[in-house]
Order: structure tokens, then C-alpha cells, then sequence
């Protein structure tokens, strides 16, 4: 993140790589659930020709793959969970082993999506000669989706069931890492106030008026580094006091929105000014989320 691009730039981008990137996962399965039927034509015709009589078999191979995925999956968590809790013995640290309904949890929710469908629909329809089909390619796609689907299902019906009344371990606190980036922040924003109210005041009548200001800016954020470098119980009421400060600025962002539309329906505001307005609410109520 070079940070170069405007603000406005950088919320509509998000926007458009939203819209692509949900455009392209529809995409993928529109085309799969075209060439569904020959697919799944195409891969009984490849277990009949194995010598499986019952195209049956493909449930099973489905099933295989997906028992075959959590298991290994299972494995490469619980692997990394002891290496993790060895070094941080090493480094003298404690960490509570988790129940094992968490491991298998994890290892469930590991679903397949989009880009195993894409990988698999890049195989190419022949080979190099253009006239021999590629081998098994159908059966391949079925598969990719088989255990997709199947994935899905059950997480679906695993996950609530391995994690009703299950104690999960406390997440990571990142408080101290935010506070260190938001006074950094901070400071650096008072030392470009204090360079720029002398800068835009000198030689002016109203130099005072530059000066009121930022010193009321830099008040600002010097109450945020305050409230950022204070620990402990004073620390936890700071949260708190945010907590509720950021529950009331989103009800009056939500009042002023229902009023701005109540004026443009009762035509006392243009809609050009209303769709402004509307905007600016939309992106501080954003920030506030």
C-alpha cells in the first residue's frame, strides 16, 4: 500500500474489485452448471470404461477425496499448533491447548471454492495433436465440484454441532499494536498542522485565525495520543468511552440520513444536494463501522 492514490480513488477501486471479483466467482459456476450435464455424462462413461459397472462410484470417489482433504487438513493444524505452542516454550510464553472440537472444526471449515473450480476448468478439451479428448477431464470437474458441494454441506451441518457450547480460546489482542500506529499517526499529523498553519499565515492579517485553528486540530489529536497511551483499568474506560461514543455518532449519522431523505421526498432539498449529502453520511458512517 503506497497510499499515493486519492482517497475517492481508493473507495471506488475497492468497489470495482468487489463487483469484479463477485462477477468472475458467478461467472465460474454459471459455466460449470452449463456444462453440468455432459459432465456428469462424461464421468460415468470414464467409470464405466475403469471397469465400475454403477456410476454410483463417483459419490464415492467424492466422498474419498473429502475424507482424504480432512484428514490431511486435520493434520497439517494439529502439526502447526505444536510447533506453535514449542516456540512459544522456547520463548518462555504459555499457550492453552485447545479442545479438540476446535481442531476437527478447523479442518471442517476448510471448504474448496472458486479457485479449485477455476483450476480444474482450465484443463484443455483435447491434447496437443487438437484431435484426442483429454483424458478423464469431465470425470476431473466432476470431482472438483463433487467435493466442493460436499464441503460445503458439511461444514454446514458439522460446524454448529462441533462448536455449540465449545470455549474458544481468546483472540489475539492488538490493542497495543493499533494504539503504537495511531499516536505514530497522531504525532505525525500535529507536525504537519504546525507546518502548515505557519506556512499559510505568514504575511497575513489573519494570522491568528490560522493559528486558533490548528491549534484546535492538534488538540484533537493530541487527546487521541492521551487516551492511546494510557494502560490498564484508565486504558479499558478509554475503549469503552469510544465503544459508546461510536454507537452515538452512528444513531445521529442514521437521523441525519432519515432526514436528508425526508427533505428530498418532500422536495424541500434537490436531489442533486440529497445524493451529496447521502454520500458524505454513507462514508463517515463507513469509517465508524
Amino acid at each position: 500500500m503506497r497510499g499515493q492514490a486519492l482517497a475517492i480513488t481508493r473507495v471506488r477501486r475497492n468497489a470495482v474489485w468487489d463487483t469484479v471479483q463477485f462477477a468472475l466467482n458467478g461467472t465460474m459456476f454459471v459455466l460449470l452448471g452449463e456444462q453440468l450435464p455432459g459432465i456428469v455424462s462424461g464421468a460415468a462413461k470414464v467409470v464405466t470404461e475403469t471397469g465400475h459397472i454403477d456410476p454410483l462410484w463417483l459419490i464415492g470417489y467424492v466422498i474419498a477425496i473429502n475424507v482424504a482433504l480432512a484428514i490431511l487438513r486435520f493434520a497439517w493444524v494439529w502439526v502447526s499448533l505444536h510447533f506453535t505452542m514449542f516456540r512459544a516454550a522456547r520463548r518462555g510464553q504459555q499457550i492453552r491447548r485447545p479442545h479438540w472440537k476446535l481442531l476437527v472444526a478447523t479442518s471442517l471449515a476448510g471448504v474448496r471454492g472458486a479457485i479449485t473450480l477455476a483450476g480444474v476448468l482450465t484443463l484443455p478439451f483435447f491434447l496437443g495433436d487438437g484431435v484426442t479428448p483429454f483424458p478423464a477431464r469431465d470425470l476431473a470437474i466432476f470431482l472438483a465440484a463433487g467435493v466442493i458441494i460436499v464441503s460445503l454441506i458439511a461444514a454446514s451441518i458439522g460446524l454448529p454441532f462441533l462448536l455449540k457450547n465449545l470455549e474458544l480460546p481468546p483472540e489475539p489482542d492488538h490493542h497495543k499494536e493499533e494504539d503504537t500506529a495511531r499516536i505514530a499517526s497522531s504525532e505525525a499529523a500535529i507536525r504537519m498542522i504546525e507546518k502548515l498553519q505557519h506556512a499559510m499565515s505568514e504575511g497575513r492579517t489573519d494570522a491568528d485565525l490560522y493559528g486558533d485553528v490548528g491549534t484546535r486540530l492538534m488538540e484533537l489529536y493530541r487527546q487521541r495520543i492521551d487516551g492511546r497511551s494510557k494502560i490498564g483499568d484508565e486504558a479499558e474506560q478509554v475503549r469503552r468511552m469510544e465503544d459508546v461514543d461510536k454507537r452515538l455518532r452512528l444513531a445521529a449519522l442514521r437521523a441525519e440520513r432519515d432526514e436528508i431523505f425526508r427533505l428530498s421526498r418532500a422536495r424541500k432539498v434537490s436531489e442533486e444536494i440529497a445524493r451529496k449529502l447521502i454520500r458524505e453520511i454513507d462514508l463517515a458512517e463507513a469509517r465508524y463501522s
